[in-house]
């Protein structure tokens, strides 16, 4: 059963955290198998390990080699590139998550991006915070933060090396930039790169944070050295079914 799209953590147990995502076929043919994914970005615990909360702010100022770390000390796994594409691509078929209500009409919302805040917010900031932060898969399921907020680390398996750096230029057919389906910065797709673009030796970031403006969105994709650390970029964990 899905969990309800406004959460109470003291309610809840671990499972209740994760979202499952049914397998995709991405419009390119690569087929995503079905996965659980925590609903929103991970937060720190008291003992320094991951915990997923609802009422933490997301856990930042963390290089990509201790997001990973972290997820797997947990007995998770850093969310990947494709698995982040899966979650896009479902999400922008979605009526609920377009800002007139149809697919392809309007845009796709974006969450906390305007800088109206100054660092990463709890999900239950919701109610005072007026950017739609959640999105909804086609099974019903609901996500935080991969539109804004915070920007995650992802794993590159698509032009990545064996830690899941970048590690050649984006082809033209790379789904990592061609499976948006509008141009970027278009239609609330936020920005992404285009083909030939090397960032070989950097790992990848999406989604946006609270001060991105206009180039947040779901699709939104770009770098940071993996030994950086600042208070803009967090991390998702997912898990095996």
């Amino acid at each position: 059963m899905n969990a309800p799209a406004e959460l109470n953590s003291t309610a809840l147990s671990i499972e209740d955290f994760f979202a499952l995502v049914p397998e995709t076929t991405l419009p390119n043919g690569t087929v995503v198998p079905s996965f659980k994914v925590a609903r929103f970005a991970a937060s720190k615990g008291e003992d320094g390990k991951v915990i997923h909360s609802d009422s933490l702010k997301p856990w930042a100022n963390i290089n990509y080699h201790d997001a990973r770390k972290a997820c797997e000390d947990s007995g998770f796994q850093l969310i990947t590139e494709t698995q982040w594409l899966a979650i896009a691509v479902n999400a922008a078929s979605v009526d609920a998550n377009w800002t007139k209500g149809k697919v392809g009409e309007g845009k796709l919302f974006r969450g906390i991006r305007k800088g109206l805040v100054s660092e990463a917010q709890p999900a239950n900031a919701n109610s005072h915070i007026k950017e739609r932060r959640q999105l909804y898969l086609s099974n019903g399921e609901t996500l935080w933060d991969f539109n804004g907020n915070i920007f995650q680390w992802v794993f590159d398996d698509v032009q990545g090396n064996a830690d899941g750096l970048v590690d050649r230029p984006f082809s033209e057919n790379s789904p990592s930039i061609i499976l948006a389906p509008y141009p970027s910065m278009e239609k609330g797709m936020g920005w992404y790169p285009s083909a030939g673009s090397n960032w070989s030796g950097f790992a990848l970031i999406r989604g946006g944070c609270w001060r991105s403006g206009g180039y947040a969105g779901v699709f939104r994709l770009n770098y940071v050295w993996p030994d950086g650390d600042g208070d803009g970029v967090g991390f998702r964990c997912t898990k095996s079914l």
